[in-house]
């Protein structure tokens, strides 16, 4: 019997290295998790000292990203993507060096992927991998988060990004309001703004709308508009001053 392949998982999200690693618990021929990382920096030490067989990689991740720890290793590890978007170049991936999972990681999904290992030859070269992670930054593709990871008390639960209305900061947390209730991440507002698509819209420097969930607007003074949502609440926001030229921009005042 083969030997479990020896693994890191590296995300920036505690949630979601919790739920990757309770997915891969269910695989104990397969995986034998040696460690954790948060960031490149951190990733890049561990795998130069345990020299890992396999790494489940997150590859937005803040300051670098996953392409960017790759890009920094002289030997590279078998890989498997793990991420909220869905349009990084999916065809690049489609080898039998580099498995992609899309969050919200779910456990058919990771059966396919120890299906693909257990006929896994590693034929490409760290170099040949370089090459087509070379590719795909070059593309410069549209980034589409789906869905965003909270935890409440010990569960995970991944909320779909259609079904919130808007994102609230919170201090050094943010507020999410959705259909299913309110819930709390612990990203700040900025973070989430540079990764949301466009039908996210910050109008305050504390809120960020869903636009798909704008009922109507309505001017106000001080260069401000009053913006009511078709949530359960119907939720009236202000808008900030500093944000006028964006909003106007949007519904062409």
């Amino acid at each position: 019997m083969n030997k479990p392949y020896t693994t890191i998982i590296i995300d920036d999200e505690a949630p979601a290295r919790a739920g990757l690693e309770n997915l891969l618990k269910s695989f104990p021929e397969t995986f034998q998790i040696i460690d954790f990382a948060q960031n490149v920096t951190e990733a890049k030490e561990k795998i130069i000292l345990q020299n890992p067989d396999i790494i489940f990689l997150d590859i937005e991740m803040p300051k670098q990203n996953g392409f960017d720890l790759l890009m920094q290793l002289e030997t590279i590890p078998i890989v498997v993507f793990c991420t909220a978007y869905d349009q990084y170049a999916l065809e690049a991936f489609e080898t039998n060096s580099i498995d992609y999972l899309v969050k919200p990681v779910k456990l058919d999904r990771i059966k396919k992927t120890v299906q693909k290992l257990k006929t896994f030859h590693k034929n490409k070269s760290s170099e040949d991998i370089l090459n087509v992670l070379k590719e795909i930054s070059s593309r410069k593709e549209i980034k589409k988060m789906t869905s965003i990871t909270v935890k409440k008390n010990d569960k995970l639960i991944f909320i779909k990004l259609d079904d919130i209305a808007f994102f609230e900061a919170d201090s050094n947390y943010t507020k999410i309001s959705c259909e299913s209730g309110i819930f709390l991440s612990t990203e700040s507002i900025s973070s989430l703004e540079n990764k949301l698509p466009d039908n996210f819209l910050r109008i305050h420097r504390g809120i960020i709308i869903n636009k798909d969930f704008v009922n109507d607007i309505q001017k106000y003074f001080n260069s401000r508009f009053v913006i009511t949502l078709k949530d359960k609440k119907q939720s009236s926001i202000t808008s900030g001053r500093s944000y006028n030229v964006a909003i106007k921009e949007w519904i062409s005042v």
